[in-house]
């Protein structure tokens, strides 16, 4: 994971004051290298946590394609940099390394802002297009990697984290009416784009955008598309098969040790049987970690979420992979005191103690490997919630998980509640996700809510999962 920055003005007059103190606000992000570029026009800040191309990777990053110059800083991982790398040498391009920055950049420099659509990976990204006095930035379809936002006196200045933009402009932090009910009501989410922050705002997932002289412009390149399934139930067991595999396998490309989080669950010990064996084919042992709490067979207490302990199956799975095992014991003190430190990671309230627990697992985890793998979000995707399962959760009017609007809005001022109204802030928002849900003509009942479901997940619950992964793993260089 990496930390990227920067402050546009076409027009001139950029400094650079800052940024070195934006750097420093993201050094958590990136340990191991960090660069800047500068210009009167544009200051590019990147600091670079190291998986692939080490010496070769390093950004801010530059490339001459028909007589311009273009500089590029990025967060992410290519999944499919060989295939875009082959397109590309078609084209004339030439590489120093094989790290997918390069790729990344000169796709761009290539295709322009088409090249979001060549991409199978995870990422956001800025590029400064010399000749043109342009910045061209793009966010990966998930979301996965953050990108935050504002514009500040005709400035254009974004992060990685809110605490970058902070520290390049002279914004307080500070939340009106709407940021309470965010936090109050929404929270541990965010509704999609915002920033709570006054002024900030975060680069949808599946957007990318320009910035020059004309102003901001963003675009949607990508959404999630409802299509009539014409596969057989064998041939869709063999489909999905080779997704997960597939997606599995292309994440395992590393230039720094890997492991994989193992829970004893589905997903996480399918992720790491694909794991072992690509590794035993590399003639290395796969490295797993397991993390427990102190008393927690004394107290454990089935739900619809968490029916057993996963850790029952843990064992199984060790004696299964031949992995080299690592079981972390986290007590509650631990986790009470790490609490202050996962908010910092944050910029936000979050999870609690989901997002200590996660913090103190991936510093121990950084011990031993640079790059895990999770299952984090499998849920999402393949409906392990009880609103997929349960008629009566998934019927519910309002976003199944969160049915407690007005029990939070006791706890809200009437100086904000005159204002904004939390049930319907919270229905409206609801709402418009169903209604933007693509869906085929004559489904039945179940089928039209599943869809819906789906595409909740994916726009809101999804979304919480990820700022929590994405915090805790760069505040702990995971």
């Amino acid at each position: 994971m990496c930390g990227i920055a920067g402050e546009i003005c076409p027009a001139g007059g950029v400094t650079g004051e800052r940024a070195h103190a934006a750097q420093d606000a993201m050094k958590r992000r990136g340990p191991d290298q960090n660069g800047i570029y500068m210009s009167n026009k544009a200051v590019l800040i990147h600091t670079r946590l190291c998986v692939v191309d080490i010496e070769n990777g390093r950004q801010p990053m530059s490339c001459m394609y028909d007589g311009n110059r273009y500089v590029i800083v990025y967060n992410g991982e290519l999944y499919n940099t060989a295939e875009v790398r082959s397109r590309l040498l078609e084209h004339g391009c030439e590489f120093t390394g094989h790290s997918d920055t390069e790729v990344v950049l000169n796709a761009f420099a290539v295709f322009g802002s088409d090249c979001v659509n060549q991409f199978n990976g995870i990422f956001a990204f800025a590029i400064w297009d010399e000749q043109k006095r342009r910045l061209f930035f793009a966010r990966d379809r998930i979301g996965v990697k953050p990108f935050f936002y504002t514009i500040d006196n005709d400035r254009f200045v974004f992060s990685s984290e809110i605490k970058g933009i902070l520290a390049q402009t002279d914004r307080q932090p500070e939340i009106d009416a709407q940021g309470v009910m965010e936090i109050m009501l929404i929270g541990p989410g965010r509704t999609p784009g915002y920033g709570v922050f006054k002024g900030v705002e975060e680069l949808k997932p599946a957007h990318c955008g320009f910035y020059d002289e004309d102003g901001l412009r963003i675009y949607r390149y990508w959404h999630l598309q409802d299509c009539e399934h014409t596969e057989t139930f064998e041939q869709t067991a063999e489909h999905v098969r080779y997704l997960v595999t597939d997606a599995i396998t292309r994440q395992l490309v590393s230039d720094v040790p890997i492991g994989t989080f193992l829970s004893g669950g589905l997903d996480s010990s399918l992720i790491s049987s694909v794991a072992s064996r690509v590794l035993k084919e590399r003639g290395e042992r796969l490295r797993t970690f397991t993390i427990n709490y102190k008393d927690n067979g004394k107290y454990f207490q089935a739900t619809k979420f968490q029916p057993n302990s996963d850790s029952d199956f843990v064992g199984q799975m060790v004696d299964y992979l031949g992995c080299e095992s690592h079981m972390i014991e986290i007590d509650t003190p631990a986790l009470t005191k790490a609490l202050f430190h996962a908010v910092d990671a944050r910029d936000l309230p979050g999870m609690a103690d989901v997002d200590s627990s996660l913090l103190l697992f991936c510093d121990e985890i950084k011990q031993h490997v640079t790059v895990a793998l999770s299952g984090e979000c499998a849920d999402e995707i393949f409906g392990g919630y009880p609103w997929y399962r349960d008629p009566t959760v998934r019927a519910v009017n309002g976003f199944p998980w969160a049915q407690s609007t007005s029990y939070r809005a006791e706890f809200i001022r009437p100086e904000f509640t005159s204002q904004i109204s939390p049930n319907d802030y919270v229905q409206d928002k609801y709402l418009a996700t169903v209604r933007e849900t693509s869906k085929l003509p004559d489904l039945s009942p179940l089928e039209s809510r599943m869809k819906e479901m789906v595409n909740l997940n994916h726009h809101w619950f999804m979304q919480t999962l990820l700022d929590d992964k994405v915090a805790e793993k760069n505040e702990n260089h995971l």
